[in-house]
């Protein structure tokens, strides 16, 4: 699942201008780690992590060395306040557990499709009640991925939403 995070990130960083960010937080990999433990421990998105070690971590986040230093978030982008994606969780959930909408929630986690059919458990997400993320490149289109193993949107009721027509 992190390749589908280091591919929309690939994106990002394709379409636009190379620039220098300054790295305000780092981690030095230890024994055992992987990209979301890393998220996880470190409260760093996994999209985050991603983006800003896109030259370092393939696609897999298999080719992590013991003392490699990661750059963890980068100034006036460094979203510290996240969610890690557990068995049942939904977009709507997440999103009321933390005070914030959808809209906000995708705007901080680019690599959820529309429908927030592609989280995945283990995944951590930025839950800022912000925009914290680097801006999308000018000319950027949007990537939906679609996960082997999605994660519930809602509780599956729409019984009670009317048709486009009905409003």
């Amino acid at each position: 699942m992190f390749s589908q995070v280091i591919a929309v990130a690939l994106c990002a960083l394709i379409a636009q201008p190379a620039m220098a960010a300054k790295c305000t937080r780092t981690y030095t990999v230890k024994e055992g780690d992987y990209c979301d433990s890393i998220s996880a421990a470190q409260n760093v998105s996994t999209y985050q992590l991603a983006v800003n070690n896109v030259n370092h971590i393939n696609a897999d986040c298999s080719d992590l060395e013991v003392g490699q230093v990661l750059c963890l978030g980068t100034q006036g982008h460094d979203c510290q306040t996240t969610h890690v994606v557990g068995a049942g969780d939904t977009c709507d959930g997440i999103d009321s557990a933390a005070g914030v909408n959808i809209t906000l929630l995708v705007a901080n986690n680019p690599q959820i499709n529309e429908q927030c059919s592609n989280i995945y458990i283990g995944e951590v997400l930025c839950t800022a009640t912000t925009v914290i993320v680097p801006p999308a490149p000018s000319g950027a289109k949007s990537v939906s991925i679609p996960s082997s193993t999605p994660a519930p949107s809602s509780n599956g009721d729409d019984e009670n939403i009317p048709y486009c027509d009905e409003l």
